[in-house]
């Protein structure tokens, strides 16, 4: 698909955060291996890369052959289901079709059709060292990393950002796995589904009763995803009664969405949900409505199925966005990022509360019982809202806050943050606005989790200040680095200094233990659960500490 069909307007990602069968396995690998950006380098320093002929692993469709990076067996681009194009857009995931011989797990596989991410600032794209990778269909695809194709390891699948819409197991390089392997004595996995029109689009009045679950089928592939974990990754070395989900943004979104659903019950059996989760998503009513409201853009009489699953996906893409748009009018004075949160569902592509595949709308509405016992991570960092393009006055900074929450409350809150802050400059702290607004959404969540009294819920707040360029902060993704302990291979937004090391260490450590136990305590550093009255909080910095309720005046101004 080129390039240019895919670009839409400008969005950076925490604004999209907030938005609401090929010829054969030669020729699928064909068109992999002739993809433009896969993002396999750069290998850690001082390692060494082969590719003996046992890093080949047993899976119930066939062997896939990997390779060893410094000790770590890696498989990439492993498929856990068919292509979805064509006649499979919006039905269920269809398992692998087996195959003889070894298939070469050695690339990135493709990943959903989407708008390529374009920010507005070249240091945020530095700090970020993004990729776009390239795109098909055919993306039903997961990425295993493990020390070892025996024994029995606790197994970490992450789930990627970008809301609903846009990224991918390999968007940033904070992502790969290989060093929870090699340090940390993990089975990691990343996975690719589908997004946007492709993965969120009701197509059941459309097409009839094969398409009851179309308007979920981006979570039913995770689903998928978590199926073949628990059938395979014992081959890898992992333990499939010791799998934790977790992921930032959208990604934390995709977590507590999963944690809701009862065809994921018993598929996981810890959570971490980072910088996002418990969203509004919209009703059936509301969902099918958006629906015939893109057959219209389309010009498509209303059961014009076989249509839409011939048509290019920039297309769809452009009409699902008009339909969006004519849906969520934007009123004058409408607040923006960081501003308090929507009253009401909004029409776009996400998760649907349809009644059978999602049933609830877990953790805005209610901790879902089906996953009770399940032990949580809930947390964000300090500047969530850095858009590296940004740099208000402070007058300017005290404009939009006041079109969001009311001049009272504007003027509260700048006061506050530059009496706590002395240090931070006026560009820093506007980007901690949406850090304290977030730590509202986190003390929801664990409210709900706690008052369940099943599991435990763990808290933390990642507060470690880039040294790179200038008023960086923790930026929304920061974490990443950390918990993956990729500091080295993140070094543009790290510098991977000894500090950042150290920090990585103990992120990484804190993250295995968790999933390895339910509790993410280590020597030195005793991390105890959190309540809704102390809010104890572990806050990640130079100096890791438990602390009640960080930044809980600042939260509370806007509460008020």
């Amino acid at each position: 698909m080129p390039e240019s069909n895919l670009r839409n307007p400008k969005l950076n990602r925490r604004q999209a955060m907030l938005l609401p069968g090929a010829a054969g396995l030669g020729g699928a690998l064909a068109l992999e291996a002739a993809a433009a950006e896969t993002h396999n380098t750069p290998h850690q320093t001082g390692g060494s890369c082969s590719t003996p002929r046992s890093a080949v692993a047993k899976t119930q469709y066939g062997k896939v052959r990997g390779y060893v990076d410094s000790g770590v067996l890696t498989f990439k681009g492993i498929p856990y289901g068919q292509d979805t194009g064509g006649a499979n857009r919006w039905l269920p995931a269809r398992a692998p079709k087996p195959w003889n011989g070894e298939y070469p797990a050695l690339v990135y596989g493709a990943n959903c059709p989407q708008r390529l991410h374009d920010f507005t600032a070249i240091e945020q794209s530095f700090l970020y060292d993004w990729t776009d990778g390239y795109m098909s269909e055919d993306m039903l695809k997961l990425n295993v990393w493990t020390p070892s194709l025996t024994g029995k390891r606790p197994v970490l699948v992450y789930y990627h950002g970008g809301g609903f819409t846009f990224g991918s197991a390999y968007e940033l390089p904070s992502q790969d796995g290989a060093q929870l392997a090699r340090h940390h004595d993990a089975v990691s996995v990343t996975v690719n589904h589908r997004l946007n029109v492709l993965g969120f689009f009701d197509v059941s009045e459309i097409g009839g009763s094969a398409y009851a679950e179309s308007a979920n089928v981006g979570m039913t592939d995770l689903v998928a995803s978590l199926k073949w974990i628990r059938e395979n990754i014992a081959n890898f070395g992992g333990d499939p009664d010791s799998v934790m989900i977790y992921g930032q943004s959208g990604g934390g979104s995709k977590v507590t969405c999963l944690m809701g659903m009862p065809s994921a019950a018993g598929l996981f059996h810890r959570a971490s949900v980072q910088s996002g989760g418990g969203g509004n998503i919209p009703g059936a009513d509301l969902s099918r409505e958006l629906s015939k409201q893109i057959m219209k853009e389309l010009g498509l009489q209303p059961n014009d199925l076989a249509s839409l699953q011939k048509m290019d996906w920039a297309r769809l893409n452009a009409a699902g966005n008009a339909a969006v748009a004519k849906m969520n009018p934007v009123a004058a004075g409408a607040a923006g990022p960081g501003g308090p949160p929507a009253a009401a569902p909004r029409a776009g592509f996400s998760p649907t509360v349809d009644g059978h595949t999602v049933t609830l709308r877990s953790f805005h509405d209610v901790a879902p019982e089906v996953s009770k016992n399940v032990p949580m991570l809930i947390g964000n960092v300090s500047e969530e809202g850095n858009r590296m393009s940004s740099r208000p006055s402070e007058a300017e900074w005290h404009a939009a806050l006041a079109r969001s929450w009311g001049d009272t409350k504007a003027s509260a809150l700048i006061a506050a943050m530059k009496k706590k802050y002395p240090e931070k400059s006026i560009r820093l702290l506007s980007y901690g606005v949406n850090g304290v607004n977030s730590r509202n959404n986190v003390q929801r969540m664990v409210k709900l989790k706690h008052e369940q009294h099943g599991a435990p819920v763990y808290q933390y707040y990642f507060t470690w200040q880039s040294p790179m360029l200038e008023d960086a902060g923790a930026w929304h993704t920061a974490e990443l680095a950390f918990c993956f302990d990729n500091t080295k291979r993140c070094q543009q937004g790290t510098g991977d200094t000894p500090e950042a090391q150290a920090l990585g260490k103990k992120m990484a450590a804190a993250w295995v233990n968790f999933a390895r136990t339910g509790n993410p305590s280590q020597p030195g550093l005793v991390w105890t659960p959190s309540d809704a009255e102390r809010c104890q909080t572990m806050v990640f910095d130079n100096r890791c500490r438990m602390v009640d309720d960080p930044d809980g005046d600042l939260r509370r101004i806007l509460l008020s």
